[in-house]
């Protein structure tokens, strides 16, 4: 079994539900089984990237399971018509960090990742119809056989374990933001904790998306000290700072586009892996033109390089497709040179730049408006420089 920071917390509440048999039930439980694999970002250390798209479609559907009173014996949910897609998508924009998600998690995502999970098993969560776009909760894993004859139902415990993710990552990232807030104000002369805390958000255990938007603020700022000239004629030229643009959500399908700068167009892709099979896929869905890669290691570019052309001689074994493809990595960005350029930064006194730019990525990413409140549907983020 998979045990984490999370996993006690998950035990808690299945002791408090269920007293002794608590653990019982979690060992008969695919679906506690499965919410445990999914809570382990709780620990804001995890390597894991911290999502709700799965956990909020079994939230909404297990919350209208409830707030419908089938959790009384005497209601048949066999007979219940099923829950709109429409109300279902509603909710789950209502919960902590949900006012992104997409229909992908209610519709395929979540069924798909449970069955990568439980391959053997006969069951996933969410069942629909697609003409009536009706939805249920699977029942079947709802009841847990507890002893040879007696079932328990898990879904308030379903609702509470969720409930307690989504506490724990808001504790997280408010910590988060509140040390970006803190660091604004040293003196950057005389304390070195900014290096310290931006090294910190680099390590390989951080979560994924916290180093994707550390890095895009290192960048930005770093390359807006930079200019070309360019124009349509010899004679007629301008100076024009560099720009980077963050092309939108950190787990959005963007086809291996993280960042876009201008004016001179480059592409930026944000991984951790040196795994060749992705760099190439990256690189095809963009027709082989020229991507850098900022990758969490601390492995230098040659080596990095030399990593990869390794790898696509080894799946390819032509020279001519391994040079193709190895023309398109432009550049790797490492974490020292993240940290050589933000030290840089610092120096310079522009260090609240980047910190200003995190905190507002960071909201931006999980929903959060300046005070610390979660936007609702129609709230913008607005940040001072």
């Amino acid at each position: 079994m998979l045990k984490h920071s999370f996993t006690e917390t998950i035990f808690k509440i299945l002791t408090d539900e269920f007293g002794e048999e608590g653990m019982q039930v979690f060992d008969r439980s695919l679906l506690l089984q499965y919410l445990n694999i999914k809570t382990k970002s709780a620990d804001r250390g995890s390597k894991s990237r911290g999502a709700f798209g799965n956990h909020y479609a079994i939230y909404v559907l297990v919350e209208d399971y409830i707030v419908n009173g089938f959790l009384d014996d005497n209601k048949n949910y066999r007979k219940y018509p099923g829950a709109n897609f429409s109300d279902l998508f509603t909710r789950q924009r209502e919960l902590p960090f949900g006012k992104k998600l997409q229909n992908h998690h209610i519709n395929s995502r979540c069924n798909d990742e449970f069955r990568k999970y439980f391959p053997t098993a006969n069951q996933v969560p969410i069942l629909r119809d697609l003409p009536t776009r009706k939805y249920w909760i699977n029942e079947n894993l709802l009841k847990v056989a507890v002893g040879k004859t007696n079932f328990v139902n898990i879904s308030k415990a379903v609702i509470r374990i969720i409930d307690a993710y989504a506490a724990a990552k808001k504790s997280a990232f408010e910590s988060f933001i509140e040390a970006c807030t803190g660091l604004n104000k040293i003196d950057i002369a005389d304390d070195l904790k900014a290096s310290a805390f931006i090294s910190a958000q680099l390590e390989p255990n951080v979560d994924a998306r916290i180093f994707e938007i550390v890095s895009f603020a290192i960048l930005k700022v770093s390359f807006s000290s930079q200019s070309i000239y360019w124009g349509w004629t010899k004679n007629n030229l301008k100076s024009e700072a560099l720009v980077l643009y963050k092309t939108g959500r950190t787990n959005a399908n963007d086809g291996g586009i993280d960042f876009v700068m201008r004016p001179l167009g480059r592409f930026f892709q944000v991984t951790e892996t040196i795994d060749v099979g992705k760099y190439f896929l990256d690189i095809d869905k963009l027709q082989k033109f020229p991507l850098t890669f900022v990758v969490k290691t601390s492995e230098k570019e040659d080596y990095l390089r030399s990593v990869i052309r390794e790898q696509a001689q080894a799946s390819y074994g032509v020279d001519a497709v391994v040079d193709r493809y190895m023309s398109s990595v432009e550049e790797i960005i490492n974490v020292p040179e993240l940290l050589s350029r933000f030290n840089a930064l610092r120096e310079a006194g522009r260090q609240h730049e980047v910190m200003n730019e995190i905190i507002r990525q960071s909201m931006v990413e999980f929903n959060y408006d300046d005070e610390g409140q979660v936007l609702e549907a129609d709230d913008e983020i607005e940040l001072d420089d």
